[in-house]
């Protein structure tokens, strides 16, 4: 086997992994850090959308201590709801922090929302 064009396509299929893995993070990014600062922004109001919004950013913080019923996101208007899927994705694909440290002062939040709910 001395091609080195099949010696190279392992190779290549690497790279094309990673700059595919690279092209999911960034557009994760880019679309799930501004959903999360809208979602940040109406959990901190005191509606029952909110309430489901601030239950479902504190089971991706921590989803052992936070359960959350997916169907929940069923009552959220399609805003909201496209926003959620953002940040879900965002938290599972692109993994660069955890959710609250997207936030400038997402710990604080957290812990508010944690102890019972809207600022």
């Amino acid at each position: 086997m001395n091609n080195p064009t099949l010696a190279r396509a392992p190779v290549d299929a690497l790279l094309q992994q990673l700059f595919d893995l690279d092209t999911e993070r960034q557009a994760a990014t880019e679309a799930g850090i501004p959903a999360l600062i809208r979602l940040a922004e109406v959990a901190d109001r005191d509606t029952g959308q909110a309430n489901t919004v601030r239950c479902f950013l504190l089971g991706l913080y921590n989803g052992y201590h936070f359960p959350f019923n997916l169907v929940r996101l069923r009552g959220l208007d399609k805003v909201l709801f496209d926003d959620c899927v953002a940040v879900l994705t965002l938290d599972a694909r692109a993994t660069a922090k955890e959710i609250h440290q997207y936030l400038g002062d997402g710990g604080d939040r957290f812990v508010r929302w944690a102890q019972g709910g809207a600022a």
